[in-house]
């Protein structure tokens, strides 16, 4: 778990680039003002980053093919952004479905990187052990599907730029109600700044299609590998909710919707 106390880190142990903030005079990541990740605001609110992936952007389409190059040559250790230039990296806000291929992939570095999301295809790298998306400030969540990464043993993320995290207790994005029926909705062209994410296709603790079913979002504050992340849950019914496990100790015990929920006290206090 990372412990860092100043938002800038300028000795890269990952070598992906050589200064997190910069790299020839071009900043190849977009400032985040969701909330203040060095003291806690306790009467902040705080949404889901708005922006979509323009999949039209070279930044994207070569990220697409190293998707594809690491798939083809099952390589154990995955570091697409060294591969990117750095206007390329600051093009890419979440990752392509197809990362879903990288079954064969342990070790898995986005350092420094401009995501805001990641898709649950995390989900299928079945053999995944660690994970490094240190020092991605608008990164403030995650998928509950990443449960399903059964040998991620070491991960290093930011701390302070998590959504309710220990230390400053930024609050959740309050989530949509719940849908019973699904119909009236296009699930593959959502709303990111008001559902968390782009598409959603499957249910994240059964796996049934969401389509067929309805749509419950909740929050679940879990461990994986080395940190507490928060989940994001898109569940196809009540009762996928009430199955998730017990939130983390020292977080919210329960699954819950974000806005006003109450929040043990934070480290500052």
């Amino acid at each position: 778990m990372a412990n860092e106390g100043e938002p800038r880190l300028f000795v890269n142990r990952w070598g992906d680039t050589s200064d997190p903030a910069s790299v020839g005079g071009e900043s190849y990541r977009d400032e985040c003002r969701c909330f203040d990740q060095a003291r806690p605001h306790p009467r902040a609110r705080v949404g889901f980053h708005a922006e979509s992936q323009d999949t039209s952007a070279p930044g994207w389409q070569r990220l697409l093919e190293l998707v594809e190059e690491a798939a083809a040559d099952g390589r154990e250790e995955f570091r697409p952004l060294v591969g990117l230039s750095p206007v390329e990296r600051r093009q890419i806000v979440t990752l392509p479905p197809s990362i879903a291929k990288l079954t064969a992939v342990k070790r898995f570095v986005l350092y420094g990187s401009n995501l805001v999301r990641i898709p649950p295809e995390i989900g299928a790298m079945t053999s995944l052990e660690e994970f490094t998306p240190y020092t991605s400030y608008r990164l403030h969540w995650f998928p509950y599907e990443i449960t399903r990464c059964s040998k991620l043993a070491r991960s290093t993320v930011s701390t302070r730029a998590l959504f309710g995290n220990y230390k400053l207790r930024p609050p959740f994005p309050r989530l949509q109600p719940p849908e019973d029926s699904v119909a009236d909705l296009d699930l593959t062209a959502l709303e990111p700044g008001r559902w968390g994410t782009a598409a959603i296709r499957s249910c994240s603790v059964c796996d049934r299609p969401i389509k067929q079913h309805g749509l419950h979002q909740a929050w679940i504050s879990l461990r994986v590998a080395t940190d507490v992340l928060p989940l994001l849950v898109n569940a196809c019914s009540a009762t996928c909710v009430d199955a998730l496990p017990q939130g983390a100790e020292g977080y919210v015990q329960f699954p819950h919707t974000g806005g006003d929920v109450d929040q043990p006290a934070s480290d500052w206090d």
